[in-house]
């Protein structure tokens, strides 16, 4: 019995190192199939790594043109404020400009009683037409001045 015993310990062992070694087979595989995908995370990381830097000098071009623009613009806004101060005092120049000519557009018309200039002003007639009533009354003042030409 001791020699039927030993041999059914023996074979147990027998038994138990093929499983292992069965066991240890698997692992292998499962490493070997780890080590790849490792390698093959290190070469997406490696990737990932350059699109950042690319992005981040991307990003630090994009924030050097946008303060340029900003810059530019500022300038520009500047520039297009007092060139709009500017067209309103010229237009408030040429409005003054075309009261009088059609204050001596009226003055000038024949058989038209002179008014005073201090007078309260007459009832404007369109602006096209005052503007066209002024240059024609101009026109033939110089004329008859003899200064047109």
């Amino acid at each position: 019995m001791n020699h039927s015993l030993g041999m059914a310990i023996e074979t147990l062992v027998a038994v138990l190192l093929m499983l292992t070694i069965g066991y240890c087979i698997l692992l292998n595989k499962r490493l070997t199939r780890l080590k790849a995908d490792e390698h093959s995370l290190k070469a997406v990381i490696a990737e990932l790594i350059t699109a950042t830097e690319i992005a981040e000098r991307a990003i630090g071009g994009l924030k050097h043109a946008v303060r340029d623009v900003n810059e530019n613009l500022g300038s520009q806004l500047a520039a297009a404020t007092q060139m709009s101060e500017q067209l309103h005092r010229q237009l408030g120049e040429a409005d003054n400009v075309v009261r009088r000519l059609s204050k001596i557009a009226v003055a000038a018309r024949p058989g038209a009683p002179a008014e005073p200039v201090a007078a309260t002003p007459a009832p404007r007639p369109s602006a096209a037409k005052a503007v066209a009533a002024a240059a024609e009354a101009f026109s033939e003042r110089r004329r008859s001045n003899g200064l047109a030409a």
